[in-house]
């Protein structure tokens, strides 16, 4: 599992992990059933404190991403596809948000940004 966590971000550690591994589950490099690092091995593997990845893999059983179990660990847990569709749909809409928002800052019109939405649509 590769993990890459950043100081300069602005984003707390914690989340970066919680992040990460929701997308490596979503994207299927991880699928059900697969053990993740132990919360220490992982710690120890990312240079950072131990209560920081307990805090994130608390935060991804709480979202139903993972399962834990005393002295066996943590393992990916079976996906409901409907939780895997409100995922993304969250962050689509962060995504469009920011985009409405640079829009709105250079003077770009709801028209203009659809038409944009529809070219970078065509390329695919």
């Amino acid at each position: 599992m590769n993990i890459n966590i950043s100081n300069s971000s602005g984003e707390p550690i914690y989340l970066q992990i919680v992040n990460q591994v929701k997308a490596l589950i979503l994207e299927g490099k991880l699928k059900e059933g697969d053990a993740l690092p132990s919360m220490r091995i992982l710690a120890t593997q990312l240079r950072i404190s131990f209560m920081t990845t307990k805090r994130a893999y608390e935060e991804l059983e709480h979202d139903g991403f993972i399962e834990s179990y005393t002295g066996k660990g943590s393992f990916v847990k079976a996906q409901n596809m409907e939780l895997f569709r409100e995922e993304y749909l969250k962050a689509i809409e962060a995504s469009l948000f920011e985009a409405t928002e640079n829009a709105k800052k250079c003077g770009m019109t709801i028209n203009e940004l659809h038409n944009l939405l529809d070219l970078i649509n065509e390329g695919e």
